[in-house]
């Protein structure tokens, strides 16, 4: 029997998309786990696509006046950065893309996943010393950060937290990381959903309401808003330790649930 999304239950999946898309602890891994908790097994290919339309518009509405100039200098230094930065992703999705689809449904990961998240979070944090600005990004930093953001591919591994951990690794100063960590996102982000789009049209449209779709779209996209703003004030002020210590803890959580058969 199909089970059909409320609104309330779309709210919450882009309250979490919105949110972990640009903090630093994986919005694909919350998902799984929030489909969970709500006893579903998928909550639709096309609820998916909308999500990431929602962090998509986030985005977009933040960073306006750079997109504004590419577009009116495609061949800006900040265009050829970015397409160098998105090509690891490329690789790795298309040579990889049945495996990662594989274990993303099943979860089996997850836990070590998020293990290793914090890890890489609570590392990159000590370094305090980048002085970095966009304009010194190099060709060799852009491939360094994409290749990060290919293995984030993992479910569980946090995409921003990985390119803005690779962007301190290269000496980038915070602000900067996070900046260039949150534009990489755009083509990530719409490469996701020009793949989900090509799975959608070749299946069937899921038993969920116009209403439902608009409430997680909405969701989406104010919290991924207030996520990107929240991310930059931490970076420029606090700490990236408290995330590295939250998914240690939901980390320990999942493969505690995993070791005992209960997930």
């Amino acid at each position: 029997m199909v089970r059909i999304l409320s609104k309330i239950e779309a709210f919450f999946l882009g309250l979490i998309q919105g949110l972990t898309e640009f903090l630093p602890i994986s919005s694909t891994g919350h998902l799984f786990l929030g489909r969970q908790f709500f006893g579903l097994q998928n909550a639709g290919l096309f609820l998916d696509t909308m999500l990431h339309i929602g962090t998509l518009l986030a985005v977009l509405v933040i960073y306006k006046n750079e997109l504004v100039m590419i577009l009116k200098n495609p061949f800006h230094k900040l265009s050829f950065l970015l397409a160098i930065g998105t090509i690891p992703a490329v690789i790795v999705g298309l040579l990889f893309e049945d495996y990662f689809d594989a274990i993303s449904k099943t979860g089996v990961t997850l836990g070590w996943e998020f293990m290793i998240t914090g890890a890489i979070l609570w590392f990159s944090d000590s370094i305090r010393n980048g002085a970095k600005k966009m304009e010194d990004i190099t060709i060799k930093d852009a491939v360094f950060i994409g290749t990060f953001q290919a293995a984030a591919i993992f479910p569980a591994l946090s995409r921003s937290g990985l390119t803005i951990a690779a962007g301190l690794f290269r000496k980038l100063d915070r602000e900067t990381a996070a900046y260039f960590s949150f534009f990489l996102s755009i083509p990530a982000i719409f490469g996701g959903i020009l793949l989900q789009s090509k799975e959608l049209f070749a299946g069937t449209i899921e038993s969920i309401s116009l209403s439902s779709l608009l409430v997680g779209t909405i969701s989406s996209a104010l919290f991924g808003y207030f996520a990107i703003v929240t991310m930059l004030h931490i970076l420029k002020k606090k700490s990236l330790k408290i995330f590295a210590v939250y998914v240690w803890v939901l980390g320990g959580f999942v493969l505690t649930l995993q070791a005992f058969g209960i997930m």
